[in-house]
């Protein structure tokens, strides 16, 4: 399809130059294709998503390999076919489109977080794919050292870490590994907890912005901030509660939900943020669908779980 529209665009400028009037109509019926074929892509692809919330994974994949035919480079749907496969339990389809989503944004931590969960479930290691990923990369080896920690893969993650230039998160990261390898954790030394009202604390004035977007509805900068927050703070809950409201509420409740369940895995001791989380959770999977998981979150927050 992409190629017949080359043919009409070029087409349409060769004629141009003797017939300014017919080629000023085919510029405008190859825009007018293009628009179809843009809203066909999305029509797969958000009914994909929709499919794989209420977890009919075979009908998502075929929409997805839709998608994939009309965008071949678009790592969102590598990274969506490779979730698709992983729930489906085919592992090797789902490690091959989760690589060639990384390969895209080597950066994108959540692209890396699927690919380890991907292994993990597997049980193969990562020494398996570092010849297939570019493990180099500084911002990467930070990703796979928090997910890993997120994994409970401790050793694993300051084997990672130790490879790293020095940095607040790899001292944060450093002992909270080293508090879970001695299985008495502290709370009280917990970023998310220390100095969290002291408004010379950066992750506290982040906090508060935050709060005021959300109580404003600005779900766009919002987007943007709480984005921006996880990516240099990644080991704070609440910017996973602030990137989840926004994802949920600027049509995204697919990757909302997925950040708001790793945002859990960063909690101690705060039920009032696991409430909060809880009910995003329950909003999200309501609308994609998923009314098991929505009541099951709303349970959570009732029953004190």
């Amino acid at each position: 399809m992409k190629k017949k529209l080359l043919v009409w665009l070029v087409l349409g400028a060769s004629i141009l130059m003797q017939y300014d009037t017919y080629a000023q109509e085919e510029q405008e019926s190859a825009e007018v294709y293009l628009e179809e074929y843009t809203d066909e892509f999305q029509e797969n692809f958000f009914e994909a998503l929709k499919q794989k919330g209420i977890q009919n994974y075979d009908r998502a994949v075929d929409l997805l390999l839709k998608c994939k035919q009309l965008e071949p480079d678009n790592s969102v749907v590598d990274y969506e076919l490779a979730k698709a496969y992983m729930l489906d339990k085919k592992y090797v389809q789902a490690q091959d489109y989760a690589v060639a989503a990384l390969l895209s944004e080597p950066t994108d931590y959540w692209y890396l977080d699927n690919l380890l969960t991907i292994l993990d479930k597997q049980g193969s290691p990562i020494e398996s794919i570092k010849q297939r990923i570019p493990y180099q990369n500084k911002k990467l080896q930070q990703n796979m050292a928090v997910s890993l920690f997120k994994m409970k893969k401790y050793r694993e993650a300051s084997k990672v870490l130790d490879d790293l230039e020095g940095s607040q998160l790899k001292s944060d990261l450093k002992e909270k590994i080293s508090d879970s390898l001695q299985n008495d954790e502290r709370p009280e030394t917990a970023p998310v907890v220390k100095n969290e009202t002291d408004l010379d604390d950066p992750v506290a004035k982040l906090k508060a912005g935050m709060e005021q977007l959300i109580a404003a509805s600005d779900f766009k900068k919002l987007l943007n901030d709480s984005q921006d927050a996880l990516d240099s703070y990644p080991l704070q809950p609440y910017f996973y509660y602030a990137y989840g409201i926004a994802l949920n509420n600027t049509g995204n409740p697919n990757k909302g939900v997925e950040v708001l369940e790793s945002g859990l895995d960063y909690l101690l001791d705060d039920d009032g943020l696991k409430n909060k989380i809880y009910r995003q959770l329950s909003e999200g999977y309501s609308k994609i669908g998923n009314t098991q998981k929505a009541n099951e979150y709303l349970n959570k927050i009732n029953s004190g779980l």
